[in-house]
């Protein structure tokens, strides 16, 4: 199975993942049909669909099925059928910033910070608990910009666009109080309780290794790779710190680091030294799901 993923793809292949995930999206929304439910799953499956094409804009996975196959794992073991809207605006968000930050093309990089700072501003509206991807937008900005004053005023003044545009509208609709959600840096609600991601702990303990052995052949990598390895890493630490804080046993919050999860997962399968490794690292990542999934489902754990 492996070895039959590890072929290239291309551009014909990213319809029928997308085909299969619009199939899940409507099997698991199916029994409970509105229009609320409506939207966010239409938000839910154009984030998910975009973070598709985001693996050949990233190219750190020699363009093979591997990466797009384990994703749509991800996402069937990880999406819980319903979403919270913050969650679905910001799988959503989280595309577009990767598709514009990971662009070979610098001038496009420059001209987007405005845009940036405007997806991030709606992001935080939606999902404030979201608030550390700012800080990892201003440390690539700063890291990787060369005119950094100005670059920082572009993506301040996208978030004020933003901003300027949901107070006046709030103002216009006599919503006149303030939302304490907005300041989430009080309701930190740490997990307590790790019985139902047990069955992920193979998946974790895999991140891990990989995670090492890309440092410990560092020297080994291209700069191109390791730029694009440390950007991937940057951000899913911004995820995992959102994670930490605010989910507790709210598990959606899993499905934001499905994508860089699967990048990562998909480099350490491919390096592996001997095929019986890469297969059985491949089923234990299916598994894993599979049974979390069931877990989750019927409440066995």
């Amino acid at each position: 199975m492996f070895r039959l993923l590890s072929k290239e793809s291309n551009i014909f292949s990213i319809p029928v993942y997308i085909g299969f995930l619009l199939l899940v999206v409507i099997i698991f929304n199916i029994l409970n049909f509105n229009t609320y439910e409506s939207i966010i799953a239409g938000i839910t499956f154009l984030g998910i669909a975009l973070a598709y094409f985001c693996f050949n804009t990233i190219a750190l996975n020699y363009h093979t099925h591997l990466p797009l196959f384990l994703y749509s794992v991800f996402i069937f073991g990880l999406y819980p059928g319903t979403l919270d809207i913050g969650i679905a605006v910001a799988l959503l968000t989280n595309a577009f910033l990767l598709l514009f930050l990971t662009s070979t093309d610098e001038d496009l990089r420059k001209k987007s910070y405005v845009l940036v700072g405007s997806i991030l501003a709606l992001n935080f509206i939606f999902l404030p608990t979201t608030w550390p991807m700012i800080f990892f937008v201003l440390i690539h900005l700063i890291v990787t910009s060369q005119r950094i004053a100005l670059n920082i005023f572009r993506f301040i003044l996208g978030m004020g666009l933003i901003a300027i545009s949901y107070f006046s509208v709030m103002l216009f609709l006599q919503f006149n109080d303030w939302n304490d959600d907005y300041i989430p840096f009080g309701k930190m609600k740490l997990i307590t309780d790790y019985s139902e991601l047990f069955p992920l702990i193979p998946i974790l303990l895999m991140l891990i290794y990989a995670i090492y052995d890309h440092f410990r052949h560092y020297n080994k990598k291209s700069p191109v790779s390791r730029y694009k390895y440390t950007f991937v890493l940057v951000f899913s630490l911004a995820q995992l710190i959102t994670i930490i804080l605010y989910m507790n046993d709210d598990y959606e919050y899993l499905l934001l680091l499905a994508f860089p999860a699967t990048i990562i997962l998909s480099r350490m399968l491919k390096f592996l030294p001997k095929y019986w490794m890469q297969e059985i690292g491949f089923w234990i990542i299916i598994f894993s799901l599979i049974i979390y999934k069931a877990g989750t489902h019927f409440n066995l754990f």
